[in-house]
């Protein structure tokens, strides 16, 4: 972002503040839906031209909604204690727990490494070990962790001597946008994966105050993302990138050295191995278990934040093989690692619950809702491409969660105009705001990749623009035609 956008951004933020708040005074909304609207109108110019830090501005809540009437100090800090945000806490330290004993490194190499060694196999295997990581721990790391894996099969590649130059330059194009897109699209699988998913179901909460279970989002996100996923490599392998050389014997010598170097497996890879895996099932099997049981038991009471907090605080309960200068053995988890926590998303999340908050007790979103009867004369399969398509490319610039933290709340009220279930088209956004494949710019993973100096901007836009336009072709059918049936919203409950 420039510093001319960002001065820009700086001024025009508070400057459309009090305009608002002066001089917009339409019928039938009240004070505090007029302070909500202006409060948030300047938070999210300040998101879009980054005048200040991303999450610096996520504080602005804290003082814009109680010093303009919209919300009450307490209400407006509730939003940033709220229980997603916490879910996203223990999801994490049980990430950083799988980063420090490097059993994140252990996975990938070991699925990139029975793939085979075709080179297209090998940008397959690379997809895959990307995308399973990335569904449970931080895009942005499963980026960073894969980037020198990468850089290393192609430097072995470089160095045979029938491979052209040429050639060489084709597989390091391919073999980065493979993990920049693998990142983004793995993450789209799992409420914890990427975090407009769990901004989605924080204002699911907090308008409606309906819980997301794990497992159905999975039901229904998992298949999106293995097809996306198919899809993707199909198309660096075949259409976006030619290869004339496809055996790449070298590639599997690089990786079964670098699994050497590992070593065996570790007591502390394997206990943290276990804790995923018991972590995972227990956030998928947790509603087909509750079932069984009847209410207001000890089972009933657990949640997936509850799962997560337990998982990432029995890392800290458990010592490893590894002692301290005292000879005192050290736990699997300790906080000095602990505190690479990315609290300034954490930050944003909670700023995202105190506008959907702020829109649903002002008032303004019913007042957002009445003044959209215009779009009643538009079908939904138009109106529903529009927000597909726009999230998406807007997501090029601007930060997803930023994003989607500001429209939620008001593509909420939205539904009730077009009378159709908010899921359609507020999942439809969400999914979206993953799918960003064109710049450096647009998502953490694609500036991972673009800083290993393989790929010019040009090369992602030119690959990245199809992509983009074939997920939200994907998307759209997936939640226009697959959605009300795999999650049966009559089950649900319509929420209104």
């Amino acid at each position: 972002m420039s510093l001319k956008k960002r001065d820009i951004g700086l001024w025009l933020g508070p400057l459309v503040f009090f305009l608002v708040r002066l001089f917009f005074n339409p019928d039938n909304l009240s004070d505090e839906g007029n302070a909500v609207l202006a409060a948030t109108l300047w938070i999210g110019i300040w998101w879009v031209t980054e005048a200040i830090p991303i999450a610096a501005t996520s504080l602005l809540p804290l003082v814009l909604f109680p010093l303009s009437g919209a919300l009450s100090l307490e209400d407006v800090g509730s939003s940033y204690g709220h229980k997603y945000i916490f879910l996203y806490i223990g999801g994490f330290i049980l990430a950083l727990g799988i980063e420090k004993w490097n059993l994140h490194k252990r996975i990938a190499l070991n699925i990139v490494n029975i793939i085979g060694t075709d080179v297209k196999k090998v940008i397959l295997g690379f997809m895959i070990a990307t995308a399973f990581l990335s569904m449970w721990i931080s895009n942005t790391a499963t980026a960073v962790m894969m980037l020198p894996i990468g850089i290393a099969i192609i430097k072995k590649m470089k160095d045979l001597k029938s491979t052209a130059e040429n050639e060489n330059k084709i597989f390091g194009k391919a073999l980065m946008l493979s993990i920049a897109f693998s990142a983004s699209i793995g993450g789209i699988a799992t409420p914890i994966g990427t975090p407009p998913n769990l901004v989605f179901a924080g204002v699911i909460m907090e308008l409606y105050e309906v819980k997301i279970p794990f497992w159905k989002w999975i039901f229904f996100a998992l298949p999106i993302s293995i097809f996306l996923l198919s899809i993707s490599w199909y198309y660096l392998t075949n259409i976006a990138f030619k290869f004339s050389k496809t055996n790449f014997k070298r590639g599997q010598n690089e990786l079964s050295m670098q699994l050497e170097k590992l070593g065996k497996i570790s007591y502390e890879e394997r206990l943290v191995g276990v804790i995923f895996g018991t972590t995972a099932l227990a956030w998928i099997l947790r509603g087909f278990v509750q079932k069984l049981f009847p209410e207001n038991n000890f089972l009933s009471k657990i949640d997936d934040t509850i799962i997560a907090l337990v998982s990432g605080l029995s890392l800290f309960l458990f010592n490893s093989t590894i002692k301290t200068k005292d000879n005192v053995r050290q736990k699997i988890m300790n906080w000095d690692y602990a505190v690479k926590l990315p609290w300034g998303i954490l930050l944003l999340f909670g700023a995202g619950f105190a506008i959907a908050k702020g829109f649903k007790a002002s008032g303004l979103a019913l007042w957002i809702a009445d003044g959209m009867t215009q779009l009643e004369g538009l079908s939904l399969i138009l109106i529903l491409l529009i927000i597909i398509a726009s999230v998406n490319f807007l997501t090029e610039i601007t930060s997803n969660v930023a994003t989607i933290s500001m429209l939620l709340p008001i593509l909420a009220p939205a539904a009730l105009v077009l009378d159709v279930h908010p899921y359609v088209i507020m999942i439809g956004a969400t999914l979206a705001a993953s799918c960003a494949f064109m710049l450096p710019v647009a998502t953490p993973p694609n500036a991972v990749v673009f800083g290993s100096n393989y790929l010019k901007i040009s090369d992602m836009a030119r690959v990245g623009i199809w992509m983009n336009i074939i997920s939200i072709i994907i998307v759209f059918i997936a939640v226009y035609y697959l959605l009300p049936i795999i999650w049966n919203f009559e089950a649900i409950g319509y929420p209104f």
